[in-house]
């Protein structure tokens, strides 16, 4: 039975969770039911879709009786994790946030949740998302509470949460889970870890499998674990790959990229967070390297949007029919409840367009040509000359250049869209990897303040252990308050 002590899930890592319940001082039933008694208290931060307490309670004294028993336990053994909900969990819906897709339940886990849940894992629930994952704010029309729309910023509930993978920061940020599986295409595992206080990863192009997981943009869709701390991402992204090793790292010898266009158009809260970093950081010997560019963002404007609009219609229709309930993507559209997804299907997906350098709406198929056969191989190029030519560890930059704005219904618009998106764009472009860090509270606001590197591509373990090497000088932020 769950132990009457009160449980301290707002500070505990999966390390701290997995030590507790090692020496008997918690259950995993404790501790899943603590974290469902948080999910219900706060409902209103449209943190979930589907809450699974009945399973997740179930799978918990399973393992309680496995330890009791002493029979052998995986390394995640007893650790509740949410998952975005364009990810597929067995017997549970994959909505990707969208009404026209309520009623599909996948019959297998996707590989990165078998990854998971084969270490003995417990999925608590499926988490709230961007509509189709097609956005920046998660301000989501089609799953909500009464009168309160779109998913929440725990830390300020006026506040979005960010996305597309908004629900499963939210959720760490809530405390209502240590660990959580999100999806990325153009920043959705890094600015809601960042509006939210959590660390994440975006790994390398293809390092993680795709099946299971409904598309935007096949050549740039990514899994990707989030945690309270870098060292729990690694622990994550350990499971699912099977790359255990952490390089070692020494501070006096690494040499981070400083590109004036990522520290552009900074809000008064992530800028004074941002000086303090930097100067704790060269306190303790860490280098950085100016860098006078200004190719990356030139050339991530011939990348980004025309290869997301361009796959977003065959990669959708596939998956509906191969993997998904196999509607139409026609019928898809037909369920989008927020306006700015259902704008951009109808203006970009649905008739194949994309917009050109001048802003006209055109044929998407010969920008994508160009993109895949000359833009991207640029921008993949230009990244690898930056860092030899500077002997480089990685780019560093704040994820978003502002906190988490007001949750209004205006919030998705454009100018939103781009300053939240500003940093995380180029990089899913070239296929690097890229982790956040969250290294401040907003002096005004209250609000978390994020640090992203993006490294080498498929250099993915060392830039984790990069993480971890600066988590352990800039320290955790404080939990949101309930």
């Amino acid at each position: 039975m769950p132990t009457s002590t009160p449980v301290p899930i707002d500070h505990l890592t999966i390390a701290d969770v997995l030590r507790h319940l090692a020496d008997g001082s918690l259950s995993s039933e404790a501790l899943v039911s603590a974290y469902l008694e948080r999910a219900r208290a706060h409902a209103a931060l449209n943190i979930f879709i589907t809450l699974d307490g009945e399973g997740a309670l179930a799978a918990a004294r399973a393992v309680d009786a496995a330890r009791r028993a002493g029979r052998p336990l995986g390394p995640l053994a007893g650790i509740p994790v949410v998952v975005k909900d364009n990810i597929h969990v067995a017997g549970l819906p994959a909505t990707s946030g969208t009404r026209a897709l309520a009623d599909f339940v996948p019959a297998e886990d996707a590989p990165v949740v078998r990854a998971l849940r084969d270490a003995g894992a417990i999925v608590l629930g499926k988490t709230n998302m961007h509509e189709l994952a097609f956005g920046g704010t998660g301000y989501n029309a089609a799953f909500h509470m009464p009168e309160v729309v779109g998913v929440r910023n725990p830390y300020d509930p006026a506040r979005i949460a960010g996305g597309s993978s908004s629900g499963s920061a939210a959720a760490l940020g809530a405390r209502m889970a240590p660990a959580a599986l999100g999806t990325d295409t153009g920043g959705s595992m890094r600015i809601p870890p960042a509006l939210n206080g959590c660390s994440s990863l975006r790994p390398s192009a293809r390092r993680y499998p795709s099946a299971g997981l409904a598309p935007i943009a096949s050549s740039r869709d990514t899994a990707g674990p989030m945690a309270l701390c870098m060292a729990d991402v690694a622990l994550l992204d350990g499971l699912i790959t099977g790359e255990q090793a952490l390089p070692p790292v020494q501070l006096k010898a690494l040499r981070l990229g400083v590109v004036p266009d990522f520290w552009a158009n900074m809000d008064d809260e992530v800028a004074a967070i941002m000086a303090i970093v930097r100067l704790a950081l060269e306190g303790v010997g860490v280098t950085f390297v100016d860098v006078d560019d200004t190719e990356i963002m030139a050339l991530n404007n011939a990348v980004g949007f025309p290869v997301v609009f361009h796959e977003a219609y065959p990669d959708m229709v596939e998956y509906l029919a191969t993997q998904g309930p196999g509607i139409s993507i026609e019928q898809l559209r037909a369920g989008i409840a927020s306006p700015d997804v259902a704008g951009i299907y109808d203006t970009f997906v649905l008739p194949r367009k994309a917009l050109d350098a001048a802003g006209n709406i055109v044929d998407s198929a010969p920008l994508y040509d160009y993109a895949q056969n000359v833009g991207r191989p640029a921008l993949r190029e230009h990244y690898k000359a930056l860092f030899a030519r500077h002997r480089l560890d990685a780019f560093v930059f704040p994820t978003t250049p502002i906190v988490a704005p007001l949750a209004r219904p205006d919030v998705s618009e454009p100018q939103n869209f781009s300053l939240l998106i500003q940093n995380t764009e180029p990089s899913a472009s070239a296929g690097l990897p890229g982790i956040q860090l969250p290294v401040g509270i907003g002096a005004t606001t209250g609000l978390p303040v994020g640090l992203e590197l993006d490294g080498h591509a498929g250099d993915d373990r060392r830039l984790l252990a990069i993480g971890i090497a600066l988590e352990n000088v800039l320290g955790r932020i404080s939990p949101a308050r309930f």
